[in-house]
């Protein structure tokens, strides 16, 4: 087995220097580093964890519990964020997916207990409140994609939902539409209650009356399970004497519907209707044409950012605001005309 000893001998540093390069420790200088790291991959050396362990009391080692974001499209991208960081900054991952099991959630924290994590990111695979169930565990923790309900003051960081939407209904305004049409999702979700919270302040600030907008919901039930009236909807905001210029979705996959249903009765997006999204469901918003103007979630950056804001916790830095807000930025694309 090639020890720390033979890469020190072939790079010709100490003990001590290989040590450092292997735990990323800053100030090795640039040759240094890479002639330790040619020796590493000549030999195919592979550090000794558990002998590091014992020798610090720290695994460097995080632990990432998730519900169902595995599965979900693009929201893996938050685990990407955060391996990324994990990656750069010298940190392992272990990754524990519960599909929402309370049981398989307590046994899985037991275990990262058992394994001595540092710190934990929860993260959930849609924004939403929530608090972990750790039982007797103390193990420092970052929500993710979340917040915390009323039990705890976790640290955590989520999207802007209210500032998604409301640029979005600005970006609206701002080409001259006043007759709104607004298809709801699912209010269960806390991402869809603040986007149409936002939408209700926003064109209210601009003066529009209950007679300008034309709101209607657009899935409802359990989530996962929705019932959805989305297609329905459209057709009958779009077929009224005095339509709206402009329809708002809760999210891509249902502006992709009411594309269908402008498309089905002969109308031009975005001459005769312009439609908004949310999230940027690129497989949406790329392959609808014209493409589709929404507010993209920062899934990778929420991953990254999470583990940032973890590290700084295990510092004991007092981390200000501890409820942190990542902005969901508004991309234009063709989908919405002047009037």
């Amino acid at each position: 087995m090639v020890s720390i000893k033979d890469v020190a001998r072939l790079a010709g540093v100490s003990d001590k220097t290989v040590s450092r390069v292997v735990n990323k420790e800053p100030n090795v200088h640039a040759d240094t580093l890479q002639r330790v790291e040619a020796a590493i991959a000549s030999l195919g050396y592979v550090p000794n964890m558990a002998a590091r362990l014992i020798r610090s009391n720290r695994s460097r080692t995080f632990g990432i519990i998730t519900d169902f974001i595995s599965t979900t499209p693009y929201s893996g991208d938050i685990v990407r964020g955060i391996q990324d960081w994990a990656n750069a900054n010298g940190r392992t991952v272990f990754l524990a997916n519960t599909n929402g099991s309370h049981e398989r959630e307590r046994e899985t924290w037991r275990t990262f207990q058992s394994h001595r994590i540092e710190g934990v990111l929860f993260v959930t695979m849609y924004h939403r409140v929530i608090d972990p169930e750790p039982d007797d565990v103390q193990i420092p923790t970052v929500l993710v994609n979340c917040r915390p309900g009323s039990k705890k003051s976790n640290v955590s960081i989520e999207p802007d939902d209210f500032q998604g939407s409301r640029d979005l209904t600005r970006h609206l305004l701002g080409r001259g539409h006043r007759r709104i049409g607004y298809i709801r999702l699912n209010p269960r979700l806390l991402g869809a209650e603040l986007r149409y919270e936002a939408f209700r302040e926003t064109v209210r600030d601009a003066g529009l009356c209950e007679r300008d907008i034309d709101v209607r919901l657009g899935m409802d039930g359990e989530i996962g399970e929705e019932n959805n009236y989305v297609f329905a909807a459209a057709r009958e905001i779009l077929t009224q004497p005095k339509r709206p210029t402009a329809i708002v979705c809760g999210n891509d996959e249902m502006a992709l519907q009411v594309y269908i249903a402008a498309l089905g009765l002969g109308l031009n997006i975005p001459n005769d209707v312009s439609i908004v999204g949310f999230d940027d469901f690129r497989t949406v918003s790329h392959a609808l044409k014209p493409e589709l103007t929404t507010a993209a979630l920062p899934y990778y950056d929420l991953g990254y950012c999470g583990a940032e804001r973890l590290e700084r916790l295990l510092e004991g830095e007092d981390l200000e605001p501890k409820h942190a807000m990542l902005p969901c930025r508004l991309i234009e694309r063709g989908s919405v005309g002047a009037v």
